[in-house]
């Protein structure tokens, strides 16, 4: 089974119903890059009113997530994923719709091949801006991820 942004989309209803209800959608997805959504509403918004860091979060990490899950799948392996570590940086106020991408699809590839190849665990570093509709930045996600062949 293919992964795409509708099953995706489905996912988040099921076992992350907290990205499903603030609003959190997937709207591409192919080999290079993921794009994800996230309208400022009420129930996704601090008391400044403004979109909640962590909702930026999580729709910031779906972008990097989806794409190793993607590349995973691809590569026919069975591989474990885990975030080790991440940092954020916010640089405007959240509001309106925040488009979060990561296109880094590429730096997947050569993490998961070094993996099989040398069946050490690997670590990757992905980013994800997210941007309102004016184009400006309002927040960059770092995620270190980290991927390890299961024997």
């Amino acid at each position: 089974m293919n992964i795409s942004p509708s099953k995706l989309n489905k996912f988040l209803m099921i076992k992350l119903p907290a990205a499903y209800f603030t609003g959190v959608r997937t709207k591409t997805l192919n080999d290079t890059a993921c794009i994800v959504t996230v309208k400022h509403r009420w129930v996704n918004q601090n008391p400044f009113r403004s979109m909640f860091w962590a909702v930026q979060g999580m729709a910031a990490e779906l972008t990097t997530g989806a794409l190793v899950m993607k590349k995973i799948k691809e590569s026919d392996k069975k591989i474990s994923m885990l975030v080790a570590s991440n940092n954020a940086t916010f640089t405007k106020k959240a509001t309106g719709v925040i488009t979060f991408t990561c296109s880094e699809g590429e730096k997947i590839n050569e993490a998961i091949n070094k993996a099989i190849a040398s069946g050490e665990g690997q670590t990757v570093w992905l980013n994800s801006k997210g941007v309102n509709e004016e184009g400006v930045e309002v927040s960059t996600f770092n995620f270190e991820w980290t991927l390890k062949v299961k024997p």
